[in-house]
């Protein structure tokens, strides 16, 4: 019997399966081809260019091959010329990007603002969150007999928890759910939230985190 096909949840609108742009893990190589591409989708010579931004098409011709690093007003001239945003020429680098693997009992317990006793906490990766602009926390969460209930936890972003052992009733704003191991809740993490009722411990519940980047302070 044929499956029926999947559907996309409402709201969701990324394809992690879709084809990407193939990317350059050289920076010279990665404008060169933007610029190519850019120039060619407009449907401009390569000597119209090299009038209306200055460069000469010797230099445009090296640029557009990865055969030389472009000075920054160079970038700037022919960002202007394409009609594109300078951050557009770097849309193909592919940057270096970080992974952290965390073998089993090798997270670190920490100490988060608002944490009550007998909460603990540990800490399962971090990665810097800079490009994605957003910052991800992910917990494991151990209550045990010496735990206390506080379901007033608020901060920003949002939250997700699921249920790996034990039970609990887990409050968020003016509902209080049964939570058991495989049940999950998703919410908005500044509306008051927290285990609430301690119902068999010792209980352990995986909790992720997701707020915006911080802005550095000017």
């Amino acid at each position: 019997m044929a499956r029926p096909p999947s559907r996309k949840p409402p709201g969701l609108t990324q394809d992690p399966h879709a084809p990407r742009e193939p990317r350059e893990n050289r920076l010279e190589t990665a404008i060169g081809h933007e610029v190519r591409t850019l120039r060619k989708k407009l449907g401009v010579a390569m000597s119209d260019l090299a009038a209306a931004t200055g460069i000469s098409p010797g230099m445009l011709s090296k640029i557009e091959n990865g055969n030389i690093s472009p000075s920054l007003s160079t970038l700037q001239a022919l960002a202007r010329g394409l009609g594109a945003p300078l951050t557009a020429l770097f849309r193909r680098y592919d940057e270096p990007r970080g992974a952290m693997h965390v073998k089993a009992g090798e997270g670190v317990d920490v100490e988060r603002r608002g944490t009550r006793a007998g909460h603990q906490y540990t800490l399962l990766g971090h990665a810097d969150g800079a490009a994605a602009g957003v910052v991800v926390e992910p917990y494991l969460i151990t209550l045990t007999t010496d735990s206390d209930v506080f379901p007033a936890f608020q901060h920003e972003g949002m939250e997700f928890i699921h249920m790996l052992e034990g039970e609990l009733g887990y409050r968020h704003g003016d509902t209080l759910y049964d939570m058991a191991p495989g049940d999950s809740l998703y919410f908005e993490a500044d509306a008051p939230h927290g285990p609430e009722v301690l119902v068999r411990l010792p209980a352990r519940y995986l909790s992720i985190i997701c707020y915006p980047q911080p802005t550095a302070a000017r």
